[in-house]
């Protein structure tokens, strides 16, 4: 486990405003969200969703999540290596990515959109395997991105059967 006294460098508001990569894998500030900056970044997906779901064709939807999985590997990786933790848990940035995969193929209403955040953070918590596996063994930018991708994947197979089951 790691701890606070670990860091090269402490999380802050003034870190994150040092340069955009940090700003971005600290999903906006929400990483420094104590106690549970997971959750915290996971519902900064929700207004980014909202607001890009009216914009984009499903396609280019997408092609953004592509593009923001792929600096996502390397903003995670400078910031880590500035923090000298690998996967500081404030970094959120792949909480965001992986949870806009799962709101795009979500059903639409609340209920839906409830049931795939729960799903999702505990997925993203629990970490069954592979993901645990992973998890401890990938490291770096791709390591931090990448297991957030497999929570993901469960949570919609888990929304599919829930789906199946109910019509």
């Amino acid at each position: 486990m790691t701890t606070s006294a670990d860091f090269r460098v402490q999380p802050s508001w003034r870190f994150i405003f040092s340069h955009p990569a940090h700003f971005l894998s600290f999903g906006f500030g929400s990483g420094l969200f104590p106690g549970s900056p997971g959750t915290a970044g996971t519902l900064v997906a929700f207004p980014i969703y909202w607001y890009l779901v009216e914009r984009l064709t499903d396609a280019q939807f997408i092609l953004v999540l592509i593009l923001a999985f792929a600096v996502g590997v390397w903003m995670c990786e400078k910031t880590g290596k500035a923090l000298g933790v690998p996967d500081h848990g404030g970094m959120v940035w792949d909480e965001i990515v992986a949870f806009l995969l799962v709101l795009i193929f979500t059903p639409e209403g609340f209920f839906w959109q409830l049931l795939a955040f729960l799903l999702f953070r505990f997925f993203d918590i629990v970490k069954p395997p592979p993901i645990r596996h992973f998890d401890r063994t990938w490291h770096g930018g791709l390591g931090v991105m990448f297991d957030d991708i497999l929570a993901a994947g469960y949570t919609l197979l888990s929304l599919a059967l829930v789906k199946s089951a109910l019509l």
